[in-house]
């Protein structure tokens, strides 16, 4: 059994996506990262930089004790070693190719995780949350966000999916965060290859059963925040 711990938010999803997919045996503990839970004692033991998502696994193929993992990059390459799936590795690949091929998926996991991820998120902290308008700050992270899609949408010319041979975690990476703030969106029209891959996820029936989990576990999902959330959310310095 993995504990997941979790709040609808993007970095949630990946790993929703994931489990859902591979039909591993999970539980989800929420998160309330507006009402400060990710600073709890309990929590930061397995998720130092009070961030979600973070895991537990309580059966890990060692046979060990349990292990904890933070960090949605850490935590999708780890469940696809457990799973044996989704590593981009196709099923015919001799030691060599397959070596090629998960370096390939690990490239582009690493994007998001280094890029794509923050610099969207940067994108609609300017756009949707600040309580002034930053002209510099939108204009920056606007164009960053759609130079790292025109990346994608590179990349998906020609090709099913992002890396290796079959649909793996650096989809399920990417994908959450494709247009994420309805208040303020991102014009795709420039990007058809992007799109087309956005919609074959969308499609998976595993993809509605992870989407689904965000109103059972927040009812106010993509309810606009309030003062004191955002104080929680964007207030924190060292301490």
């Amino acid at each position: 059994m993995i504990d997941l711990y979790y709040w609808p938010t993007p970095n949630g999803h990946k790993i929703t996506l994931f489990l859902e997919e591979a039909g591993l045996d999970y539980r989800i503990v929420p998160v309330d990262i507006g009402r400060g839970a990710q600073f709890a004692p309990e929590f930061l033991a397995i998720a130092p930089n009070n961030k979600m998502p973070a895991i537990v696994d309580h059966a890990p193929g060692d046979g060990g004790a349990p292990i904890s993992i933070f960090e949605s990059g850490a935590i999708l390459r780890y469940l696809a070693d457990k799973a044996g799936r989704f590593d981009g590795v196709a099923a015919d690949a001799d030691a060599a190719r397959a070596r090629r091929q998960r370096i390939e998926v690990d490239e582009w996991l690493c994007w998001q995780v280094a890029g794509l991820g923050p610099m969207t998120g940067q994108y609609g902290h300017f756009h949707v949350y600040t309580p002034e308008d930053v002209p510099y700050a939108k204009a920056r992270y606007r164009n960053e966000a759609l130079r790292l899609l025109g990346v994608l949408d590179a990349r998906l010319a020609g090709r099913e999916w992002i890396a290796g041979a079959t649909y793996s975690i650096a989809d399920m990476a990417a994908y959450p965060w494709i247009n994420v703030y309805d208040k303020a969106p991102l014009d795709l029209a420039p990007f058809p290859h992007l799109r087309r891959w956005q919609a074959a996820i969308a499609a998976r029936p595993a993809t509605a059963r992870a989407y689904a989990l965000a109103r059972q576990v927040n009812p106010n999902a993509g309810q606009p925040l309030s003062d004191e959330e955002k104080k929680i959310l964007f207030g924190q310095g060292a301490r």
